[in-house]
């Protein structure tokens, strides 16, 4: 047995973990009496792929297919997205749909149906799914996608691994000319400033702010939007990757190092960066996608007791009223994150979505001993105002939150109990959430 926990280092579990080496090796550990659950790299948050008995992937990372002339990838489970750009990156391809870490398994991807900086124009993850062989529950494997199988396909995506262990994920690459992109900073003096560029610069393919969330009075919701295109050879301009250099936080940090005066000044210093309302410059994909994964631990940096990322998204019609409200409700408790992303959402697709067409803001909270009441009652307001929290970054929703605000939650609670009625298949969310 081992204590787990992923990302956030909240909850820890103590589990009994396998690591096949062999996917014939997996069925029997379906046939052991205890339930189980998959589990990636462990960069998801709270208690998403956690359980007494979980079956790490990791060692079925390796590549079935690259169809360099359609730009079809094909690949075990385990294999990191770090892995897949390291091979499809030099033949001039990207993946399709990426969120703010490489280090994540294209399982964990298709379970978690991530969203990038795109999502407003080029959907999620499953939308760019070719096919997905699944071991359900009775220890039969199952290809299927959008038109095979189809209910087995959309329930996988996004169902956080319940309806099944993903052995094997296709997807459909995107074409780049360079490794660069071409970026853009706009300074936005306040929230009504920032969700009006969302709307101005809706055209580009890539867009994400960074927001301060403690700041009050006329630059509450102050931030920077971060515009990117794909670079093309013409712009690159035969420019060269240089090295990069990790850097690693070599400790945890003493628990309140990150506190409002702290945070506080990382966000003036942030905002302030920008000399001029708008910077162009070509930068990295690594940079653009990925800033923090050259921070190698970066969240020691919040100490033993570990933090919640809490994210939400809301409806476009009431986007900027709902987050207006519930980001004074944080600043209020001085609990604001030097980590809170905005971004615009297009329209979800799957039935498990965790994406709506509207706004989602995501924020890192240190743990201390009345958060998790608080965002009982941030949830309620969410709930409220017709929005959602994203299961893969979860650690305490109640269920009775998730059903009320997740339409085809009874209907995946039913199709995984119908799928899995002697209980193979289960985790730490799915026990909190009563999905089983």
């Amino acid at each position: 047995m081992s204590w787990l926990s992923n990302w956030n280092n909240y909850p820890i579990v103590e589990a009994e973990i396998s690591n096949p080496y062999f996917t014939e090796e997996i069925p029997g550990l379906l046939s052991q009496g205890k339930p189980v659950i998959a589990r990636g790299n462990g960069r998801c948050y709270g208690d998403v792929l956690l359980g007494s008995k979980v079956i790490s992937m990791l060692e079925l990372n390796h590549a079935l297919l690259f169809n360099e002339v359609e730009g079809i990838f094909r690949c075990q489970a385990g294999m990191l997205l770090s892995e897949i750009l390291q091979i499809i990156m030099p033949k001039g391809w990207y993946l399709p749909v990426t969120p703010g870490t490489k280090f994540i398994t294209i399982g964990g991807a298709l379970a978690s149906d991530i969203h990038g900086k795109n999502h407003h124009k080029e959907g999620s993850f499953a939308d760019h799914v070719v096919s997905v062989k699944v071991l359900k529950p009775n220890g039969h494997v199952e290809e299927c996608s959008a038109k095979l199988n189809p209910t087995l396909f959309w329930f996988t995506a996004g169902g956080m691994g319940l309806t099944g262990i993903i052995l094997e994920v296709a997807i459909r690459l995107k074409r780049i000319e360079s490794p660069f992109i071409t970026q853009r900073q706009v300074k936005a003096k306040c929230l009504d400033e920032i969700i009006e560029m969302f709307a101005e610069y809706s055209n580009y393919t890539y867009s994400v702010a960074w927001i301060d969330c403690l700041k009050r009075g006329k630059s509450f919701g102050r931030s920077i939007l971060i515009l990117g295109e794909h670079a093309t050879k013409e712009e690159a301009n035969d420019r060269r990757l240089k090295q990069s250099f990790d850097i690693r936080v070599p400790f945890v940090f003493p628990s309140g190092i990150l506190n409002p005066i702290t945070i506080k000044a990382f966000n003036a210093v942030f905002y302030t960066k920008n000399y001029k309302r708008i910077i162009d410059s070509i930068v990295s994909s690594e940079k653009f996608f990925y800033p923090l994964d050259g921070i190698l631990d970066w969240n020691r940096i919040y100490g033993r007791r570990g933090f919640i990322q809490y994210q939400f998204v809301v409806p476009k019609e009431i986007g900027k009223k709902a987050i207006s409200e519930i980001l004074k409700k944080i600043t209020e408790k001085g609990w604001g994150s030097f980590l809170a992303v905005l971004k615009a959402f297009g329209p979800g697709s799957v039935p498990l979505t965790f994406q709506m067409e509207g706004y989602t803001l995501a924020l890192d909270i240190p743990m201390n001993k009345n958060l998790l009441k608080f965002l009982d009652l941030l949830d309620e307001m969410v709930r409220d105002f017709g929005g959602r929290i994203y299961l893969s970054k979860d650690a305490r929703m109640k269920p009775e939150i998730f059903f009320a605000t997740y339409p085809q939650g009874n209907d995946f609670a039913q199709y995984i109990s119908s799928i899995d009625p002697n209980g193979v298949i289960q985790s730490s969310l799915s026990n909190r959430l009563k999905l089983k």
